[in-house]
């Protein structure tokens, strides 16, 4: 079985060959993340599948981000190339949660926490602690946040 990182690696060679610029720039910038996380820490260790996800997880965010930042910078075609980096990213990601599936587990989680007795604004953390392991890498953060948010305060 190859893993997630070996499938980068193959990719970008094929990248390399084929001439294709944005996608071998941005594995390559892909792999060096992986590589920087690797060695982080005392000892330099071998990422799981999950913890490269989280790698590319965090350089589609970075993507989004920026091409945000540069569409409201007036700076278009520079705006254009991050989200087409990003999606390409998010082709090695799981599939990201629609927002009806997301608030039905967030509307699970909010009973399941009701239940044991936190409700209100004070449950955002009970229902977070709930939610989070149901939909690790396949929703980000201030999505699910905003979910719960509007589900408790409804």
């Amino acid at each position: 079985m190859t893993t997630l990182k070996a499938k980068l690696k193959e990719d970008l060679n094929v990248a390399i060959k084929g001439r294709d610029e944005l996608r071998s720039s941005t594995l390559r910038m892909t792999l060096a993340a992986i590589t920087k996380e690797e060695v982080a820490g005392k000892e330099k260790r071998e990422l799981s599948d999950d913890d490269v996800q989280k790698v590319i997880a965090k350089e589609a965010k970075k993507r989004r981000e920026a091409a945000d930042a540069f569409a409201q910078g007036g700076r278009p075609e520079q705006a254009e190339r991050e989200v087409a980096e990003g999606e390409l990213l998010d082709a090695y990601l799981p599939q990201q949660l629609a927002d009806a599936e997301l608030e039905a587990v967030v509307a699970a989680a909010v009973e399941e926490a009701k239940a044991a007795g936190a409700e209100g604004p004070r449950a955002m953390g009970a229902v977070m602690k709930i939610v989070n392991p149901k939909v690790a890498g396949r929703a980000e953060g201030g999505r699910v946040a905003a979910a719960v948010k509007k589900l408790l305060a409804g």
